[in-house]
């Protein structure tokens, strides 16, 4: 880092942001492998705590690929700074006493530690959702398995590149069933974060 730069304290603090809003800032990190229900299942959470007033912000693997990220291949080294970038984009936005959804392969054990050091215990809830290979491979949405099995797409995790299992995740989906899926794991933010219903 720059010896030049120091960080500029604000003011108006992350308690003070959380208290306006009513809520406990924190990141819900949905990892998984491509087509296991990431994004379905972020998206019918953020719906559900929007509908029940909180202060949400969704980021997906394509949308951020499209903008922010859009300089960055898919070879190793480039995955890692992704997922860099990422965490570094939720931390702001806790800070700005948000609840941060993350729809993200993220495969590799070491990359989503370092997102979880850059927050608090309660802050960071790791979500694995766990859907076999098999079953991702079936549904293709984006027909990327195909593509991959086809050797048009290189480093394709689940298939020559590989995916770290989370060993110890806040939750662990393997249910098919979304709105159950939905309210474990805001069962799980009602315990951890003292949500209330409003």
């Amino acid at each position: 880092m720059d010896k030049n730069l120091t960080w500029h304290a604000t003011k108006v603090t992350q308690q003070e942001r959380s208290k306006l809003k009513g809520q406990k800032p924190c990141v819900l990190w949905l990892t998984g492998l491509s087509g296991s229900g990431k994004s379905t299942l972020a998206n019918a959470l953020e719906q559900r705590l929007f509908s029940m007033g909180y202060h949400t912000y969704l980021l997906d693997g394509d949308n951020v690929r499209h903008g922010l990220n859009k300089d960055l291949g898919f070879d190793e080294d480039s995955r890692v700074e992704n997922i860099r970038r990422i965490g570094e984009v939720c931390k702001l936005f806790v800070d700005a006493g948000l609840i941060v959804l993350c729809a993200f392969i993220s495969p590799f054990e070491r990359e989503r530690k370092m997102v979880r050091d850059l927050f608090e215990k309660e802050e960071f809830i790791e979500v694995f959702v766990d859907t076999p290979l098999e079953l991702c491979e079936k549904r293709d949405p984006k027909g990327l398995y195909k593509k991959a099995r086809n050797g048009e797409i290189k480093n394709f995790t689940g298939i020559d590149s590989p995916y770290e299992t989370p060993e110890n995740p806040e939750i662990h989906i393997i249910s098919a069933d979304l709105e159950e899926n939905v309210d474990m794991i805001l069962r799980l933010l009602s315990e951890k974060l003292e949500f209330r219903n409003r």
